[in-house]
């Protein structure tokens, strides 16, 4: 049985009281909060169990290096990859995005190529493939209409045969549309195109089955996903890692190291230099633990209930404009006042004298704040621990912001 408050009751900070207000957090999609066994993780690692990892022979070293092993294990069947090696640890989706422009772009992708990225990518899926372009990589625009819904025919008239690559979001980050990812990858295959997607948003609500979308590529960031801030992993499938040079050169990716030569690691390891992030990517193993105890299943369900909600009561307030009116969005809610009459920085320091946390802004897809003619919007976004009491006080304090500044 799913019993929200339960769920609360993991989560410290959801006690703390701003302004004193009880908080209510609504930019899960900037960042989660972190449950206390994420917490007390670190505490016990860094307290009684640290060590560096892969290098030492002695007890602690030993004991955290096989902890540390085990997660890419707890994330590898988290989203189904076939084989431990194909999950490679990072420190988030900008590195991971940056990991295949430099280990997979440099070496694949000549003048002339094409990689066709969406109207609504966050920047960490824009700002990478700008840096192929001095090699003469061509960057083309797959735009959706208004709620972020994207057309197959119109992907197929953007192919050429110099396509190599589809980079794309799973949700957006400020539609909360989903995208019909297992098609766009299927038909991509017949093509002989790579495809990589963003699950940054995705990941942390709903199910994730790389082997069922056949996908190439699959960046997942832990922040998000209730874990540490500078966790996470890539997934890259074992064919597409046979493409692949290593992205950092340093210790851990090399096998042996001479004055004349250096031979590199097998993977995983050989995309993975340097001393690790170690108990962060142990934290996240953690989150993804605890919220398979959950249930994905119990989540997709109460936060269906919870967009439901929010849908309906921001409806009944005839000042507010949603951005991405899918049926079937994540739990993520853009909006401005119509006809922008308060700025949605104003908006959300109104909100955060109730004690509400929100995101204003570009969000991190100023192509998509262009398309859609506006330079920022306010956006509330949901988690599992959130609450419709937590909506109703939102929706009333909504109506406070037209009041004092109408």
């Amino acid at each position: 049985m799913f019993d929200v408050n339960k769920i609360r009751e993991e989560f410290p900070i959801l006690n703390t009281k701003i302004n004193k207000n009880q908080l209510v957090y609504f930019d899960n999609g900037a960042s989660s909060q972190k449950p206390k066994c994420v917490i007390d993780e670190l505490t016990r690692i860094y307290s009684g169990e640290y060590a560096n990892v892969h290098r030492g022979l002695h007890f602690l070293s030993n004991n955290l290096t096989e902890k540390y092993e085990n997660t890419r294990s707890v994330f590898q069947k988290f989203i189904n990859a076939k084989d431990e090696s194909e999950i490679i640890f990072t420190s988030g989706a900008t590195e991971g995005f940056n990991l295949i422009s430099y280990a997979w772009g440099l070496p694949n992708l000549k003048e002339g190529d094409e990689i066709i990225i969406s109207i609504m990518e966050h920047h960490a899926n824009i700002v990478p493939w700008h840096f192929l372009r001095k090699n003469g990589v061509v960057i083309k625009w797959w735009y959706s209409d208004i709620d972020g819904n994207l057309n197959l025919e119109d992907l197929k008239e953007l192919i050429t045969p110099k396509t190599k690559l589809i980079s794309i979001t799973h949700m957006s980050n400020v539609l909360g549309n989903i995208i019909n990812s297992k098609e766009i990858c299927g038909y991509a295959k017949t093509k002989g195109i790579r495809t990589a997607l963003d699950g940054s948003q995705f990941a942390a609500h709903k199910k994730v089955d790389v082997q069922d979308i056949g996908c190439d590529f699959y960046v997942v960031t832990g922040h998000k996903l209730y874990g540490p801030s500078s966790s996470g992993f890539i997934y890259i499938n074992s064919e597409t890692q046979k493409e692949m040079s290593p992205f950092l050169g340093g210790g851990d990716m090399i096998e042996f190291v001479t004055t004349e030569n250096v031979t590199y690691n097998t993977p995983p390891h050989k995309f993975e230099a340097g001393t690790p992030g170690i108990a962060n990517q142990i934290g996240l193993g953690v989150a993804i633990q605890f919220i398979e105890s959950v249930g994905i299943s119990n989540i997709e369900e109460h936060e269906n209930n919870l967009r439901n909600y929010m849908s309906e009561k921001l409806s009944e307030l005839d000042f507010i404009e949603i951005y991405g009116n899918s049926p079937d969005k994540g739990c993520i809610f853009a909006f401005n006042f119509t006809n922008k009459m308060i700025h949605p920085h104003d908006i959300s320091t109104i909100l955060d004298k109730k004690g509400i946390a929100i995101r204003a802004g570009h969000h991190c897809a100023q192509p998509l704040m262009k398309y859609l003619n506006l330079n920022a919007t306010s956006r509330a976004s949901l988690s599992f621990y959130n609450t419709k009491d937590e909506i109703d006080h939102f929706a009333n304090s909504l109506k406070l912001c037209r009041d004092l500044l109408n």
